[in-house]
């Protein structure tokens, strides 16, 4: 009897899984909510809640002080972490396989490449100076000038001068979306390409529950295979959760992503998948910058379960 008392107590006190986003429910997330709405982690026999985030969300953090079991985080927070002390952190599926950071510009100021746009003493760059990926570039000719950004387009749409970080399906498509003719300038192609929309766990979650974080990883696997295949259940669920984004650029930004999220390396059926050589040049790159001062090795960075 005291046996069956403490069973069913415990099944009542059960938590769903947390499992926290870095941002507000857009494409980028579309394969996390396939699997909550088509039933995937049920079927798994995974009671998960998926947390949307915001500006400013801290999932390492909550990551870290054991506020939630599962965390999306980008690859090069999760290396700064592990420098500040956050050894037990882990990365275990990367939706991003490109990074899908940019710099977006006027398409009438005719710039050709990257360099181009650093190197206009005429022009204004809205970017959040203190990321990895902003001092990366500052280690190029750069004669731009630059303040902070303060998200969305609002500032753009002011005039040709005017150039902005973005997220290449977001941002972009809202200038389109306004009339606007933009070009795009991929992070990536300038030699900086970390992992992105990463799921990140606990190392000691992975050692204590090695069979949960499996499923965990297969589940989501599926989830984005499907999202890739037909994003409209889920776009239609996330735009319940976030009105201000329509229909429309719900389908734009899932089909503008979807080259950024399957690769050659992924397949169709490895989605997801990291690489030790991945891991080891960012780690390289964020010491060679000063961003961080110890080199982990890569492979206790991350894991493919």
């Amino acid at each position: 009897m005291l046996k069956f008392l403490l069973l069913t107590l415990s099944l009542v006190s059960a938590k769903p899984l947390r499992l926290s986003l870095n941002w507000k429910p857009e494409p980028q997330f579309g394969g996390f909510y396939q699997a909550e709405q088509a039933g995937l982690f049920k079927k798994a026999k995974l009671d998960v809640a998926i947390l949307p985030g915001g500006s400013g969300t801290p999932t390492v953090q909550m990551l870290m002080a054991g506020k939630t079991e599962y965390a999306v985080v980008s690859a090069d927070e999760l290396v700064v972490a592990r420098d500040h002390g956050g050894t037990d952190l882990i990365a275990i599926f990367a939706v991003f396989q490109t990074n899908p950071q940019c710099l977006m510009s006027h398409a009438e100021k005719k710039y050709t490449q990257l360099s181009d746009m650093l190197a206009d003493e005429k022009a204004l760059l809205l970017w959040q100076a203190g990321l990895p990926y902003a001092q990366f570039l500052k280690k190029k000719p750069m004669h731009i000038r630059t303040a902070p950004y303060m998200g969305g387009i609002s500032t753009f749409i002011h005039g040709p001068e005017v150039t902005q970080q973005c997220f290449a399906a977001s941002e972009p498509l809202a200038a389109r979306r306004q009339g606007l003719k933009v070009k795009v300038f991929m992070i990536a192609d300038a030699g900086y390409n970390p992992y992105t929309t990463v799921l990140a766990t606990r190392r000691s979650n992975l050692k204590e529950h090695p069979a949960e974080v499996k499923q965990m990883v297969a589940t989501v696997r599926q989830g984005w295979s499907e999202y890739l295949h037909d994003p409209v259940p889920a776009n239609r669920f996330m735009m319940t959760l976030n009105p201000a984004m329509d229909a429309r650029t719900f389908s734009e930004g899932a089909k503008a992503q979807e080259l950024l999220v399957r690769t050659a390396e992924t397949g169709k059926d490895h989605l997801g998948i990291m690489s030790e050589a991945r891991w080891k040049a960012l780690v390289e790159q964020l010491h060679d910058l000063q961003v961080i001062h110890s080199t982990p090795p890569a492979t206790e960075l991350f894991e493919n379960p």
